[in-house]
């Protein structure tokens, strides 16, 4: 009887990842699990119903209360990625990208590379990358002679940038539960007045590593466009003439949003939630510049929406150089009368921008598309962390987190070795299931036992975000390679597929590997900015 209750705790996660594999939703699955075992945990004299009373509170101030919860720029970071989706940014930077590097051997593999790492820093939502870019990029790069292979790896491995590369969803969700966990570690060793981790600081953790894979996914492309020339052939010259006002066009507006979104968290100067509001406000003027491209008259929306988004750099560049030198974070109201007069200039072209091009987003249906994917994708987020809520309370209730610490106590090689089992068995789990149910269910449990070991929470944090990307491409059960393959056509299998995304899973783990070796690569930037 001692040793049932002993493995109770690993009987509730096996019951809830062997319902999870049947295909139930993954919210109530993990809720009705734990109610399950709440109740037998009773029925034991194991569990006292008197926890639950403090359920309804936690979830409301971590989902409800602004200033409490990063989750809040959820539902704004996925109206930005969605609202850049529809509006069709990928194609022309494909376009333009291709016809500046398409002339040189690998020239259209590079560009699928730059171009995914411009999406994950704008949208940040893998499935939709790797669909979009195999849409658009994979019938051109068969159609030139790039071997099948080398066209569906590089897709693959490009789309799942946005795990990694910030702004990017995960690295919210991942943020949130480590600042948590780091909070807890400090206090369970008696510290009560912890430190904190932002998002931020994950944010700031994260740039390089994923600059880093960037850049070894170019290596890789050039090298074989060196070694095996065949598999990567130059576009004919008459296609690859740049039109430069095409390129600007493309890649101007996307890179300035993403430069005032990420800088203004990086510096201090918005918190993440605030950073996602102008994301979204930002991209509903590329988007509305678009849109009224599709137009038989599109000066006079483009020119509104671009200035739309030029006044809102403008607003944030006048407040970034206004707080040069402060020791304090400053407003509008201590920008003196001229500043405080074209701040409000620079607003009302905002405002009128947003409202027009909103209008103009509406009547194209585009806005009704953008609204219902935010809610479903913002409500999936949120059911399931209410339900892994639910489960790692009552998992720790019944003694799961002692029975975790013991276990990774009892390892060889003291934290690092705990860390590698970790990273292992989320590498593992990233086969079954997706990053949302892991980040919310697997690392409450393990990242207060490895941070209390004295892990850096910013680097244990990045290791993970590198850790769940790899195995988002890594066959046979990679996700990525499913949302591949489904848009895929039939004359590239399967075996192709699989075959083209090996190279990358190892580049990938070069990276870690790297990451692991030379922790200043993810807490360098941090500690620099942050001190």
């Amino acid at each position: 009887m001692s040793l049932f209750i002993e493995l109770l705790p690993f009987l509730m996660f096996l019951a809830a990842f062997a319902a999870l594999l049947r295909g139930y939703p993954v919210a109530f699955t993990l809720a009705g699990v734990a109610l399950g075992f709440a109740l037998l945990g009773l029925t034991l004299d194991l569990f006292d119903p008197v926890h639950l009373r403090a359920f309804p509170q936690r979830i409301y101030g971590n989902l409800m209360e602004v200033d409490r919860s990063i989750l809040v720029a959820v539902p704004l970071f996925v109206f930005m990625g969605v609202m850049l989706e529809k509006s069709r940014i990928a194609e022309e930077l494909l376009e333009a990208m291709g016809a500046l590097f398409g002339t040189m051997r690998g020239g259209l593999g590079i560009s699928v590379i730059i171009v995914g790492a411009l999406l994950a820093a704008s949208t940040g939502i893998v499935g939709a990358t790797v669909v979009t870019m195999g849409l658009l990029s994979l019938p051109t790069m068969l159609k030139r002679g790039y071997s099948p292979e080398l066209a569906a790896g590089s897709i693959a491995a490009s789309g799942t940038l946005g795990q990694i590369i910030p702004p990017s969803i995960v690295l919210v969700l991942l943020g949130d539960q480590i600042s948590n966990a780091y909070q807890e570690a400090q206090r369970a060793q008696g510290i009560f007045s912890p430190d904190i981790v932002s998002v931020g600081d994950l944010f700031a953790g994260a740039l390089i590593p994923g600059l880093l894979l960037v850049g070894m996914y170019i290596l890789y492309q050039v090298g074989i466009a060196i070694f095996r020339p065949k598999d990567a052939p130059a576009a004919p010259a008459s296609e690859g003439a740049t039109d430069w006002g095409k390129l600007l066009h493309a890649l101007l507006p996307p890179l300035a949003l993403m430069t005032a979104v990420l800088g203004s968290i990086l510096t201090g100067l918005a918190t993440p939630t605030e950073a996602a509001g102008v994301g979204a406000v930002g991209a509903t003027f590329i988007a509305g510049a678009r849109n009224a491209g599709a137009a038989k008259n599109p000066l006079p929306g483009q020119l509104i929406a671009f200035a739309g988004l030029a006044a809102l750099i403008g607003l944030i560049a006048l407040v970034v150089v206004a707080n040069i030198g402060s020791d304090r974070r400053l407003y509008v109201a201590d920008l003196g009368t001229a500043g405080s007069v074209f701040a409000f200039i620079l607003v009302t072209i905002t405002v009128i921008g947003a409202a027009l091009s909103l209008v103009r987003l509406k009547r194209s249906g585009v806005l009704d598309d953008v609204m219902a994917s935010t809610a479903n994708i913002s409500a999936m987020v949120f059911v399931i962390l209410i339900g892994a809520a639910l489960f790692s309370l009552i998992f720790r209730e019944l003694g799961g987190d002692l029975v975790v610490q013991h276990a990774l106590a009892a390892v060889p090689g003291g934290k690092y070795g705990a860390l590698a089992v970790v990273m292992l068995v989320m590498f593992l789990l990233g086969f079954f299931l997706d990053f949302i149910e892991i980040t919310f269910v697997v690392v409450p449990i393990v990242a207060p036992i490895l941070l209390m070991m004295g892990i850096d929470p910013v680097w244990l944090g990045v290791l993970m975000a590198m850790n769940l990307q790899t195995s988002f491409l890594t066959p046979p059960f990679g996700f990525a390679l499913f949302y591949l393959r489904g848009v895929a056509p039939p004359s590239v299998t399967t075996a192709a597929i699989y075959r083209g995304a090996i190279p990358f899973v190892i580049i990938q783990i070069l990276a870690i590997g790297a990451v692991v070796l030379l922790p200043w690569l993810a807490t360098g930037l941090p500690e620099w900015l942050y001190g």
